[in-house]
C-alpha cells in the first residue's frame, strides 16, 4: 500500500508541473526554448487546421507565452527537431531519432500510414523521385504538377505526394523544414550522415521500453494503462517494467483520491512535499489546443481532470454540441470550459462564437480575470487587436457583452 496520499487537486497540479503548465513563465521565451519545451513534453503533435494558430504552435505558446511562430521552423531547419509517427505525426527532438527507427524498418506494423500496395506499383516512378532528390537536393510535392480530376470527379493527391509520404513512414527521406508549413524532404541519408543502422538501431523492446521512461517523465503522475497512448504503443508488458522502475527509485507509488495508485516520476519529487501538504499551487490560466499533451489522452484528461472532451470538426455541423474547433480552457489547475473562436488575420479580430464553462464551475472575478487574461494573450499572439464575443455566460464578462479592444502589451 502506498505510503503518500495525494488529492485530486495535488496529483492535476503535479501533472502540470510536469507539463510545463503549473505557472506563467516568469521570463521572456527565448528560441532555445522551443527545443527544451519539446524535450520535456517529449512529443510535439502536428495538426494542419488553421482557424485559430495551428495547433504545434498552440501548444508551445501555452507554455512559452509570447513568442515567434518562426522559432519552431527554425528549430526543424536547423536541426533541432524531426518529423515522424510517435503519438501521431509529431515533432520530437532528433537526438530521439534512435527511438523511432524501428519503425520505419517494420513497415507492416504501420498499418493505413504505410501503403505498400501503392509503393509496389509506382517502384520505378518512386526510384526515379529519389534519384531526383539525390541529384537536385531536397523537395516538396508541391514541386511537381498536379494531376487532373479523377474519375470520380474529386482532385486526387498528387503521385507525387503519395510517393514522399510513403518514403517518409520507410525512413528513406526526412522532413528538413517546412515552407508555409509544406514539408521539404530531404535523403535520410544525407540528414543523418553519422547514423549507421547496424551500429546504431535499438530493438523494439529496448525504443519502447525508453518511450515508455520519456512518458513516464512527461506525465510526472499516471496510472500504468496512461503509459502505452504517449507514442501509441501497442500492449506492452508494463509490470515487469514498473517493477525495474521501482527498484531503481524511478517511479514511487502514491494514492490519489477517487483515482487509486497511480505512479510518480522521480523527476517530480522536489514538488512532492508542497503536493502532499497542498501547497503546490496551479496560477496559470491558459487556451489549449484539442492536440496539448495535457488533453490528446480524451480518457486520462476524463479520468483526471473530469473533463469530457470531443474534436468535432469531422462532425457534420448540425450535429455538433460545442463547435468545428473548440479550445479547452485551463484556469488554475482546472480544465474549467472551452471555446470555439476563429482568427481573422485581415480584421485582426478574434472572434468567440461561443464559450463554455464546465458543470460547477462558476463565473467569478478570478475566473474571469484570468480567462480574459489568456484570451488576450492567445489574441494578441495572433495579432488581434479585438476580441468579438458571441454566446457567453452572461455573468463572466458582464461589462464586456460584446466584446473588447485589447490593450497594447
Amino acid at each position: 500500500m502506498p505510503e503518500v496520499h495525494l488529492s485530486l487537486t495535488a496529483a492535476r497540479h503535479l501533472h502540470l508541473a510536469a507539463q510545463g503548465m503549473l505557472k506563467k513563465p516568469r521570463r521572456r521565451a527565448q528560441p532555445q526554448d522551443v527545443l527544451s519545451t519539446i524535450e520535456r513534453m517529449s512529443l510535439l503533435q502536428i495538426d494542419t487546421i488553421n482557424v485559430v494558430a495551428r495547433s504545434p504552435y498552440l501548444v508551445l505558446f501555452s507554455r512559452l507565452g509570447d513568442y515567434p511562430q518562426t522559432w519552431l521552423d527554425d528549430a526543424l531547419r536547423r536541426g533541432d527537431l524531426m518529423e515522424y509517427w510517435a503519438h501521431e505525426a509529431c515533432f520530437l527532438p532528433r537526438s530521439d531519432f534512435s527511438l523511432v527507427r524501428h519503425r520505419m524498418l517494420a513497415l507492416d506494423n504501420m498499418g493505413w500510414k504505410y501503403n505498400k500496395a501503392w509503393m509496389d506499383a509506382h517502384a520505378r516512378e518512386i526510384e526515379q523521385l529519389i534519384a531526383h532528390i539525390a541529384d537536385n537536393g531536397p523537395v516538396r510535392s508541391a514541386d511537381f504538377e498536379h494531376p487532373r480530376k479523377g474519375e470520380s470527379g474529386w482532385w486526387e493527391w498528387k503521385p507525387h505526394k503519395r510517393h514522399l509520404e510513403g518514403l517518409f513512414t520507410a525512413g528513406k527521406v526526412m522532413v528538413i523544414e517546412r515552407r508555409n508549413f509544406q514539408r521539404v524532404y530531404d535523403l535520410t541519408h544525407r540528414v543523418m550522415p553519422h547514423w549507421d543502422d547496424e551500429r546504431d538501431l535499438l530493438a523494439r523492446p529496448e525504443a519502447e521500453a525508453l518511450m515508455l521512461q520519456n512518458s513516464a517523465r512527461s506525465l510526472g503522475i499516471f496510472r500504468p494503462q496512461w503509459l502505452a497512448d504517449y507514442y501509441r504503443l501497442r500492449q506492452p508488458s508494463l509490470p515487469a517494467l514498473l517493477g525495474r522502475w521501482l527498484e531503481e527509485k524511478r517511479i514511487i507509488p502514491v494514492e490519489v483520491d477517487t483515482l487509486g495508485e497511480m505512479w510518480l516520476d522521480s523527476d517530480l519529487l522536489p514538488y512532492l512535499d508542497a503536493a502532499v501538504d497542498g501547497k503546490l499551487t496551479a496560477t496559470h490560466s491558459a487556451v489549449l489546443s484539442p492536440f496539448d499533451p495535457v488533453v490528446w489522452d480524451r480518457k486520462r484528461a476524463e479520468q483526471l481532470f473530469g473533463f469530457t472532451y470531443r474534436l468535432e470538426c469531422y462532425t457534420p455541423a448540425p450535429k455538433r454540441q460545442y463547435g468545428y474547433f473548440v479550445l479547452p480552457l485551463l484556469h488554475q489547475g482546472k480544465l474549467v470550459g472551452r471555446m470555439d473562436s476563429k482568427m481573422h488575420r485581415k480584421e485582426g479580430v478574434l472572434e468567440i462564437f461561443a464559450l463554455y464553462l464546465e458543470d460547477g464551475i462558476r463565473p467569478s472575478v478570478s475566473l474571469a480575470k484570468g480567462l480574459t487574461q489568456a484570451i488576450n494573450d492567445f489574441a494578441r499572439w495572433q495579432g488581434a487587436t479585438r476580441v468579438r464575443l458571441g454566446q457567453v455566460p452572461s455573468s463572466l464578462f458582464a461589462t464586456k457583452a460584446e466584446g473588447w479592444e485589447i490593450d497594447a502589451d
